[in-house]
């Protein structure tokens, strides 16, 4: 088992009222774990080098798949572990706690190299808009609700909704992306990514039990009588 990104954050550099470096973008570091001299990459390095932006790091890498066309059962893989990782942002968990399984599960620094460097001029873009703004939606009150939104919306991810997958996922990366760079706007967004997914699920349901009691009442009826 291992507990991993304490959410406090950091300390002062010294006494000497030296401003704190830089808050280092996604992008970079992605970078840096693509450029070190390790021979393998793991879950925990890449939570760890995220330190307490690592909820918001780990519901990253697993909804954005979700939020692009991909093949039939991506979801239901993909969306478990946001069940998780969500369900302890939404509990208050200081720490974001994995098995020891997860955690060590890891692939070749090369091959992490060519997924950093595809996916990094849309990190880039993505960072250039995204700043810490409305803090508001930033608290850790806030994070409890904004991890209870992740919740309810993995849950929908992994649901066999055609094409029901992307919205989700796409609210869940806002809501990620808006965690890891403190910007209120981006996790307003997620929330109304949030609205308009459980909108589209309320209109499949009703599309549903519309159709089930078109086709199947007259059956029953006929076998009733």
């Amino acid at each position: 088992m291992t507990d991993l990104a304490p959410s406090s954050p950091s300390a002062p550099n010294d006494a000497q009222g030296e401003s704190p470096p830089p808050r280092r973008g996604f992008s970079d570091v992605l970078h840096e774990l693509a450029n070190s001299d390790r021979e393998r990459v793991s879950v925990g390095s890449i939570l760890q080098a995220f330190g307490d932006r690592a909820f918001g790091a780990l519901l990253l890498v697993f909804a954005l798949p979700n939020a692009l066309p991909m093949p039939p059962g991506t979801s239901a893989v993909l969306g478990a572990p946001i069940v998780f990782i969500a369900f302890q942002l939404m509990i208050g968990r200081p720490v974001l706690w994995l098995p020891r399984f997860i955690t060590e599960r890891s692939m070749r620094r090369e091959d992490f190299a060519t997924l950093a460097a595809k996916i990094d001029p849309w990190v880039r873009k993505l960072e250039r808009l995204l700043k810490p703004r409305a803090q508001l939606l930033t608290t850790p009150f806030a994070d409890r609700l904004t991890g209870a939104a992740c919740f309810a919306l993995s849950i929908v991810l992994a649901l066999p909704i055609p094409l029901g997958n992307m919205p989700p996922a796409i609210a869940i990366t806002a809501f990620a992306l808006g965690m890891i760079e403190s910007d209120g706007v981006a996790i307003g967004a997620g929330w109304l990514g949030a609205i308009a997914s459980f909108i589209i699920l309320a209109g499949f349901w009703a599309v549903v039990t519309t159709g089930f009691q078109y086709f199947a009442g007259p059956l029953l009826r006929l076998f009733g009588a």
